[in-house]
């Protein structure tokens, strides 16, 4: 028997901020006593009650792109002014509190419009009634919500609450879902009224989009762990018991563990433009699948899967070819070492691009940014390595081997060969010389991080995340002497998955080089994490501008954890918003309950230094499709008290 065609709706069940909506409804009536009779009928601007299921719809705005689930929404107006007059807008034709306040109901135009959310006399409550579809143990869960960056006090929001229950079908099911920590503390002295946090909604999701989009391709059912040694083509969907650490090429990815927005498979699908989802029980869902050529979708909403035939595949895979990736020629002319303050973004032909980006953000003038101070070995010396060693030329008759460019096991084999003999070869005597003699003078006793920097990574379109390995050494050191860290950064430029997707992009592999960044290792971090320089719910900025955050306590990555589980701080922080709030959609599994990775004054750090790159960095870049800001993937460390950028490179945005 065939497998079916599969059509699975998400459940809907995280709600970012007010403007942020998403979902797939039935329509139904949940009884109305007392409320007037159900009339769904012509387009009313606002409705004083919601008698039914039928005038929600009418009211509740239709699904916007989002990478996270999310839920139907209807903003709603209280009027103190007019004897508390509800209101619940065509949120379709008012996405903005504001606007309908202006036309219906007289707030003068051009006045501030702030007032209504951090006033204390303010004239306005202003809130969203948010419906979660089936995320309540299977039963839709409907909440009461404020802007993040509200200022209402516990009284507020409770008058609030109940006359938006009293004037809506749901009633007493009405919820309240906290948008902020100031709120959830507030909460608490609520009386009478559910609450369900932002993290309890994120938890209850059984589908999650990472990467919209669509293919046509062959399924693979595989694990995590038999990654680093099954290949999984081109033209072929992982599907995944868990989130690897890392995935050469693929059609799509779908795990059954969720994943960070923030980690390197997601990073990498964005960058090809190729579907990532996460579902609850996605192999059994796939597994009449396996081995066979199906048309995979996954949008904000929903996914769905069903057969297709090799034909259609190939026609599509003609149809969709990456477009290849325009790299600049290395310029193999410098023979120094250059310090971090010599170079920049114009300089990424001799220094790759992790070294210029590292060089440019100490130009960034805030006194707030903390750079650690370093150098850059630049690509002459991996060139003159390879010349000197014979690898020019076994590169280049490697690639030019049928066998080698038709089979993927092949080409694993044979780069797993190179790179061990890479790692094994003499360097240059006067190249160590120097190398020793610079790290002496500046950072002797310093474990230094020698970080890969080639000119095929960490560029607008092609970010390269986690292609390349970087690794540590220190002079005089018998475990990790600086040798052996050269040659394994070196090296990593002929990793399986690096050439797997220089290849997919087009790009020329002997056009391209690797370089060094070398600055003093973080060895006594107490956090970590990531941030992306806008807000990747709302890219287009209908809604909130703001700062994604992923933080983790001590060396534990967060878009690369040691082990299944363990979850990082993930929030979204308002830094252009008075009260500068933060929206938490997950916390720390490495923490007690209540605490944060960063505190609040260690956030406000992190604001002021990525609010500085982003503005620095537009000068080079445009934010890339869809998006109003710049986004920027910026790394950072927390040494102590101190939060120190790591690195800042273009975030590819969303593909599909």
């Amino acid at each position: 028997m065939k497998p079916k065609k599969i059509f699975v709706s998400s459940l809907r069940v995280l709600r970012v901020f007010a403007v942020y909506l998403a979902g797939s409804l039935t329509p139904g009536c949940g009884g109305g006593e007392g409320l007037g009779p159900c009339e769904p009928d012509g387009e009313p601007p606002s409705l004083s009650q919601i008698s039914c299921r039928e005038e929600f719809d009418l009211l509740a705005t239709r699904p916007l792109d989002s990478s996270l689930p999310g839920a139907f929404t209807i903003k709603t107006i209280i009027d103190q002014a007019q004897e508390d007059a509800v209101y619940f807008l065509d949120t379709e034709r008012y996405p903005i509190h504001q606007r309908f306040a202006t036309e219906h109901l007289g707030w003068p135009p051009g006045q501030p419009f702030v007032t209504e959310y951090l006033y204390p006399q303010r004239r306005f409550l202003l809130g969203s009634l948010t419906l979660f579809v089936g995320a309540d143990g299977g039963e839709d869960l409907w909440t009461y919500e404020l802007a993040p960056y509200d200022t209402a006090d516990v009284a507020m929001i409770q008058k609030s609450i109940d006359l938006i229950a009293g004037a809506g079908f749901f009633g007493d099911r009405l919820a309240f879902h906290p948008t902020s920590l100031e709120q959830e503390e507030d909460a608490a002295e609520l009386s009478g009224v559910r609450i369900v946090t932002t993290e309890e909604l994120y938890r209850g999701a059984a589908y999650q989009p990472l990467n919209l989009g669509e293919t046509v391709a062959q399924v693979h059912l595989v694990t995590a762990e038999d990654l680093e040694t099954a290949y999984v083509s081109p033209r072929e969907i992982a599907v995944l018991d868990r989130v690897p650490n890392d995935i050469s090429v693929v059609a799509g990815v779908v795990t059954e563990e969720f994943q960070t927005p923030l980690s390197h498979v997601n990073v990498l699908s964005q960058e090809r433009g190729t579907p990532n989802m996460a579902a609850k029980d996605a192999r059994d869902q796939l597994a009449p699948y396996d081995g066979q050529w199906v048309r995979l979708r996954v949008g904000a909403f929903d996914w769905s899967i069903e057969e297709a035939t090799q034909e259609e595949a190939d026609a599509w895979w003609e149809a969709h070819r990456p477009q290849p990736i325009a790299v600049r020629p290395f310029d193999r002319e410098p023979r120094q070492f250059f310090d971090v303050d010599q170079i920049g973004i114009d300089d990424l032909p001799a220094v790759g691009g992790k070294a210029a980006q590292f060089g440019e953000l100490r130009n960034v003038e805030e006194e707030s940014l903390h750079v650690r101070h370093g150098f850059a070995i630049p690509v002459r010396y991996y060139l003159e390595f390879l010349e000197q060693n014979g690898f020019d030329a076994e590169i280049a008759a490697m690639i030019a081997d049928d066998g080698f460019r038709a089979d993927g096991n092949v080409r694993r084999e044979r780069l797993a060969a190179l790179q061990e003999e890479m790692r094994a070869a003499p360097l240059d005597e006067g190249f160590i010389g120097a190398l020793t003699w610079r790290i002496a003078g500046e950072f002797q006793g310093t474990r230094m991080r020698f970080r890969s920097s080639s000119t095929a990574e960490d560029l607008a379109g092609f970010a390269g995340a986690g292609l390349y390995t970087s690794a540590s050494g220190q002079l005089g050191s018998a475990d990790d002497p600086i040798e052996d860290a050269v040659r394994t950064v070196w090296a990593s430029f002929w990793d399986f998955r690096a050439f797997e997707e220089r290849s997919y992009f087009g790009i020329d592999h002997m056009q391209v080089a690797m370089a060094i960044l070398v600055h003093p290792a973080y060895v006594d971090e107490s956090g970590q994490g990531v941030a992306i320089t806008a807000n990747l719910f709302d890219p287009g900025g209908e809604g909130e501008d703001a700062f994604y955050v992923n933080a983790q306590m001590g060396d534990v990555s967060v878009v690369q954890p040691p082990s299944s589980g363990i979850v990082a701080d993930q929030l979204l922080y308002f830094y252009f918003h008075n009260n500068q709030p933060a929206t938490y959609f997950s916390h720390s599994s490495l923490l007690p309950a209540g605490e944060t990775v960063l505190t609040r004054r260690q956030l406000f750090e992190l604001g002021r230094s990525l609010d500085a790159i982003r503005d620095h960095f537009e000068s080079f870049y445009d934010p890339p499709p869809g998006f109003a800001h710049l986004p920027l993937d910026v790394e950072f460390e927390r040494v102590g008290d101190r939060i120190e950028i790591k690195q800042a490179r273009p975030h590819p945005g969303r593909g599909g």
